[in-house]
């Protein structure tokens, strides 16, 4: 029975890798106490260990959820025992390879792990690609490098090896203890746990050493404009003023040190840009007296050709020049589930404790729109786009030279999303080389440069989060062109042809077994 403590333990240990705690290194042998808990067991025991490991993490790394208004206890417990699921998933695929081919967990667990993180992350409505393994590691700028090639899922696939080849040496002593055996090194779980230390130590010289002290190239300046403005006021029409002044107010400060763009955070104009001629032409003096392009957040009924949508709006990024004219408008193409859509609206009747009544879908943008100062183009992720790294990717294998990142993140009071979400901006701007610049209403806003380095951060009296403020910089533009950029997830695609080749393996050996009894 104490068994039972394994598991939990891990959930711990992960949990706290994460931010807010970011004890990134516990995540090297989070998984440790899990393995040996699942280590030759039967199936039953396999598949409850690994839902309580999973249920047990996802409460832990998204408690965050809480701080959300109208979230309940039950929403909380739905979002933590659906995505508990998933790990007995790699239980069953573990489970069915070990015990037909008794291979170690360093040759079975990393690319099973791999296989389930994708899974869960392109789930289609119930996606939700936050809490990989690899983003305990954004501190660790020397081996999320790897991310240029490999994604964020090799950074998590080496997170996993490592703990996989500490269980596996692990088990070899226990085992050896148990028939009174000394520990022999040159037995193979020595020299496969060698062989992992020395690909790690590999990667993190070759991160290193890839990392340029200065990044020279096309400059460009920007400013982000945090406003703080409390979530319960955003579209109550009596703070209008109130909320256009206090962004007014700040864009002028930062017009005084001549940015070339300024930015505004997701959801910032308290109503409708381009339906409203009124706050139109408030926004036009704006834009105009500060001299700077304006990039700002915004709700707006979407366009479609000639007609317009006026049942619904859409969540929305526009872009102004310096003289107020609107240059461009990209429409947020991955919506929140349940939040700012109802998935199968009509098809399924979702309970009223899931879909609070009344409540209307979002329009979805349809393709990434570029904006472009001087040459320059520039991709928007709206609020919870930046945790979709394939989005982010498409948008500079378009041409982005910079992804800006606008998010109102209010909603999540002083919880750990805020750090969850800057961990997942260092990997995006690895991933694709580009300059990642993050504007939010109430924080975490700064400049992450091609290398995951956070080069600024709006900071007031020491605090980052619910204080107003402008915070300008000048980027220099690299040029980005990774291999992950060009090619996707092809990493996390070997993942799965991998691991399909170890099931038919332990298929095939089973039904060896079987022919000759």
């Amino acid at each position: 029975m104490m068994r039972i403590f394994l598991p939990i333990l891990s959930a711990s240990l992960l949990t706290l890798s994460f931010p807010n705690f970011d004890l990134g290194f516990l995540a090297w042998v989070g998984l440790v106490p899990y393995f040996l808990a699942i280590r030759r067991k039967s199936l039953g025991v396999v598949l409850g260990f690994s839902y309580i490991l999973g249920a047990g993490f996802f409460f832990g790394v998204f408690f965050w959820i809480n701080s959300v208004k109208g979230v309940t206890l039950l929403h909380y417990a739905v979002l933590g025992l659906y995505l508990g699921l998933y790990f007995p998933l790699f239980g069953l695929f573990f489970h069915f390879i070990s015990r037909n081919t008794r291979l170690p967990f360093v040759i079975t667990a990393p690319s099973l792990w791999i296989v389930v993180e994708y899974l869960r992350s392109n789930a289609g409505f119930a996606a939700l690609p936050m809490g990989l393994l690899g983003y305990t590691q954004h501190q660790n700028l020397s081996l999320i490098q790897m991310a240029s090639f490999t994604g964020i899922y090799g950074v998590s696939f080496i997170i996993v090896l490592a703990n996989a080849a500490i269980a596996d040496l692990i088990g070899h002593w226990i085992e050896k203890t148990e028939r009174g055996e000394p520990l022999e090194l040159t037995r193979s779980p020595v020299l496969r746990g060698a062989v992992v230390l020395a690909v790690i130590l590999i990667l993190w010289v070759a991160g290193y050493t890839s990392i340029p002290s200065t990044i020279s190239g096309k400059s460009l300046s920007l400013a982000v404009v945090q406003g703080n403005i409390p979530q319960e006021i955003k579209w109550k029409r009596e703070y209008r003023e109130q909320i256009i002044s206090k962004y007014q107010a700040l864009s002028e400060e930062a017009s005084t040190l001549h940015p070339r763009i300024i930015v505004w955070p997701e959801a910032s104009t308290p109503g409708f840009i381009l339906s409203d001629h009124t706050l139109l032409r408030r926004m036009v003096s704006i834009v105009k007296r500060n001299g700077a392009y304006l990039l700002v957040g915004s709700a707006e009924y979407p366009k479609f050709g000639k007609k317009q949508v006026k049942l619904k709006s859409g969540n929305t990024a526009l872009f102004l020049s310096p003289e107020g004219k609107i240059l461009g408008q990209y429409l947020k193409i991955y919506l929140i589930p349940f939040g700012e859509y109802v998935p199968y609206e009509g098809i399924i009747p979702w309970p009223e404790c899931i879909v609070p009544k009344g409540m209307n879908s979002d329009v979805a943008g349809t393709e990434p729109i570029l904006f472009e100062v001087d040459g320059t183009k520039i991709g928007t992720l709206i609020c919870s786009e930046i945790l979709f790294p394939e989005l982010g990717r498409c948008m500079v294998k378009k041409g982005a030279g910079f992804l800006v990142n606008i998010s109102n993140e209010a909603w999540f009071g002083k919880s750990a999303y805020p750090y969850q979400a800057l961990a997942v901006s260092v990997v995006r701007a690895v991933e694709n080389r580009v300059n990642l610049v993050r504007c939010t209403n109430t924080g975490v806003s700064g400049f992450i440069d091609p290398y995951g380095r956070i080069t600024a951060r709006l900071t007031n009296g020491g605090e980052d989060l619910f204080v107003e403020g402008m915070l300008t910089r000048e980027i220099h533009l690299s040029s980005p062109d990774t291999f992950y950029t060009r090619y996707g997830d092809m990493f996390a695609y070997a993942c799965f042809v991998y691991s399909i080749g170890l099931l038919a393996y332990s298929g095939f050996r089973k039904l060896l077994v079987k022919k000759a009894e």
